[in-house]
């Protein structure tokens, strides 16, 4: 994600003419969100809060939302830590207040973050049964172990809007197929426990 720039700061600045910490706090909150640069009702309150023009208001709520990200993107929590973002000249009070808002929030805005990236599906239960196929005649009997494995899967909930839709995939496998399959989820463990303990 790109640094901050002087313009990012320099709108930041509008905050200033809240006349509230509540609605700082109340911008910040609404600004997080990827949906906030494209909100008229949002554009509209921030003019009527700030008394800015448009112009101004669209600057401030790009550089709100900008920053939250920022600092959600590089797993800032402390206060320290989001402080060193802002340039020494940077307003002293408006520092202060806008670090203590996003520390008192950052777990939220992280988790909102984590859940509406863009992803693969994903597994969210998986059910399974042994089945023995039978079948006789005159000449000879079979009884064939398989396994009836159910996968249920969640699609991205950003590609398929508020509600993502859940599907389910059954497959058959032998006795062979499962343990190749059981073979490769094997390596594949190893290799992620490997990455892990680096």
């Amino acid at each position: 994600m790109a640094a901050l720039t002087a313009e990012h700061f320099v709108a930041l600045q509008s905050l200033l003419k809240a006349s509230s910490k509540d609605v700082v706090r109340q911008l910040c909150q609404e600004s997080f969100s990827s949906s906030c640069l494209d909100s008229e009702s949002l554009l509209d309150k921030t003019c009527s809060s700030l008394s800015v023009p448009q112009g101004e208001a669209a600057q401030l709520l790009q550089a709100l939302h900008h920053f939250t990200r920022l600092v959600a993107f590089r797993d800032l929590s402390s206060a320290e830590a989001i402080l060193a973002l802002f340039p020494e000249n940077f307003h002293q009070n408006l520092k202060n207040l806008l670090t203590k808002i996003i520390v008192e929030h950052i777990s939220t805005w992280r988790a909102e973050a984590q859940a509406n990236q863009i992803s693969l599906p994903r597994l969210v239960d998986l059910d399974w049964r042994v089945d023995i196929k039978t079948s006789s005649d005159n000449i000879s009997r079979m009884a064939v172990p398989t396994c009836l494995l159910q996968m249920k899967i969640q699609e991205d909930p950003s590609l398929c809007g508020e509600k993502p839709s859940i599907s389910a995939v059954t497959m058959e496998l032998s006795k062979e197929t499962l343990d190749t399959m059981l073979d490769g989820l094997g390596r594949i463990r190893d290799q992620l426990s490997a990455v892990a303990n680096k």
